[in-house]
This record gives structure tokens, sequence and C-alpha cells, in this order.
């Protein structure tokens, strides 16, 4: 079925911070375990001392970088209508830049972010910095992640955790669809709760659900509500 566009509510936001994996590639954010300490390994020459060597991106990370479901449909119609897009990651540049292969190419990246890390806010600020934002008022964040979605709530964003794509639901997209409803009803509902719990301002599954998830954030903006 074709997700819905965004509707011209919807697209009254100031700016849509995206986590990267997890959010608009690698469905169930597998990059991180598949990378930690995979880029780097010891080797002996000639009987000398071990020494470490990057030995570059592993294989694996190719299937990672495939775009999750609604995500290119929901760049397009943020990007049409202009509103400022960017991405976040925590992964080596090198790997998070493997991982956008298959995103739009006008899509801002974020630098490494030079002071405090997650949940600290300073990652959000900078990105919205990047993309030229002066204000935070209607600053929007989607991630799976709940540490980022906390740097995101530090920052005064409002937020959308991703309860069946992002780490909590750590499914690869392949391995979810072959769940059955109960499974996968198991763990979307404890993610979503643990999401909640966080202070998430709302939980949706994956960004297909996302234009309905901005409309609705834009009626309790209407009414005078403030992340």
């Amino acid at each position: 079925m074709p997700q819905p566009a965004l509707s011209a509510t919807a697209h009254s936001f100031t700016a849509v911070l995206f986590g990267l994996s997890g959010c608009l590639v690698d469905f169930g954010a597998r990059s991180a375990s598949l990378t930690s300490g995979r880029h780097l390994t010891l080797i002996r020459e000639g009987g000398g001392p071990a020494r470490t060597v990057d030995i570059g991106v592993p294989r694996e990370l190719d299937n990672c970088a495939e775009p999750t479901p609604g995500a290119l449909v929901t760049l397009r119609s943020l990007h049409e209508d202009g509103v400022p897009c960017a991405w976040l990651d925590e992964l080596p540049e090198a790997l998070a830049l493997k991982l956008t292969t298959q995103l739009p190419e006008w899509l801002a990246s974020t630098p490494a972010c030079t002071r405090r890390n997650w949940p600290a806010p300073d990652a959000c600020w900078q990105a919205l910095s990047h993309l030229g934002i002066d204000r935070l008022e209607g600053c929007v964040l989607v991630s799976g992640e709940p540490r980022l979605l906390q740097a995101g709530l530090n920052a005064g964003l409002w937020t959308v955790g991703l309860a069946a794509c992002g780490s909590l639901g750590g499914h690869a997209l392949a391995e979810w669809q072959t769940l059955n409803g109960v499974q996968r009803e198991l763990i979307r509902a404890e993610a979503t709760l643990a999401l909640y719990r966080l202070g998430a301002h709302s939980v949706i599954d994956q960004l297909t659900d996302l234009p309905a998830c901005l409309d609705d954030l834009q009626i309790r903006r209407s009414k005078g509500e403030k992340p």
C-alpha cells in the first residue's frame, strides 16, 4: 500500500532530524553490533609483536544500507516542501557514510559532535546549527535509539520514537517479516512502552506511520502544547 503523502500541516515543522541506523536505514539497528571491533584486527609480521590495523568496512554492512520502509518517501515529501532534514549517528564516520549510499544526496549529514555524546543535547543542537536553523520551535527528532531520543528531549525537541525498526526491535527487516503476529506485537508493545517511559512525545512502528504522527503533533502544537 502506498505511503500517504505528508500533509500541509505536518510541513509546518521547522526541521526534522533523523537517526541514521534503525531509522532511515538498517532496520533493527544491527550495524553497531556488526561493526563493533570488526574494522580493527591484530596482525603479526615476521614473528614480531602484534599490531592493530584497519581492515575497512565489513561486507555485512552493505545489507544494513537498505532504506527502511517509508524512509525515501518521507524524505522526498519533506524535501519537496522545503523542510530541512539531517541525520545523526554515533558510528565512526566511514561506517556511517557507508550506510547512506542509498539515501538522497541532498540529505545533510551531521559532522561528528566534538563535545558531549548522547544523551547530552549537543549533537542535536549542532545538527540544527549545521542546517542553519536558529530556533528550536517546531523542530522534531525521529529515532529508534533511546539515547538519541533522550538527547532530543534534553535539547527541547519534539521526539518520535520508532518501536519496530529501532534498536529495541533488534530484528533485521527479513527477520521481522518472518515473525508471527504475536511475536511482532510483543516486541512492538515492549519497545513502545519503553520509549513512552523515556518521555517520547509519540511512538510509531516505522517511517510509513510518520505522516499521521506529524499531523497529530501539529494538532498538539496548535493547542499550545510544547515539548
